[in-house]
């Protein structure tokens, strides 16, 4: 499964500092409807992520029932995104 949507970029103090994209209602749903086939546990989806050239692997975080994409600094350095920027996210589900 791929999908692509554009989120703002949000930042996150928790116990680790983070920053995530939210992934749209629509989009969350069918990546609910798919995750049992690929879900390693809590709820987790693997993905393999593109934001402009950058690619990367990560997992999903499910969130209030969506999903969080979480942007690692590196790809925020080379891609030049700050908090609050509205970014457009490629995911291909299971990586």
């Amino acid at each position: 499964m791929e999908l692509e949507f554009s989120g703002e970029v949000r930042y996150w103090r928790g116990p680790a500092p983070y920053h995530f994209v939210g992934v749209p209602a629509r989009e969350s749903a069918a990546l609910k409807a798919a995750a049992a086939a690929v879900t390693y546990g809590w709820g987790m989806i693997p993905v393999a992520a593109r934001v402009g050239d950058t690619r990367w692997t990560t997992s999903l975080f499910p969130k209030d029932g969506r999903y969080l994409v979480p942007l690692r600094d590196a790809v925020r350095r080379a891609e030049e995104i700050e908090p609050g920027e509205v970014v457009t996210v490629h995911l291909t589900v299971g990586g």
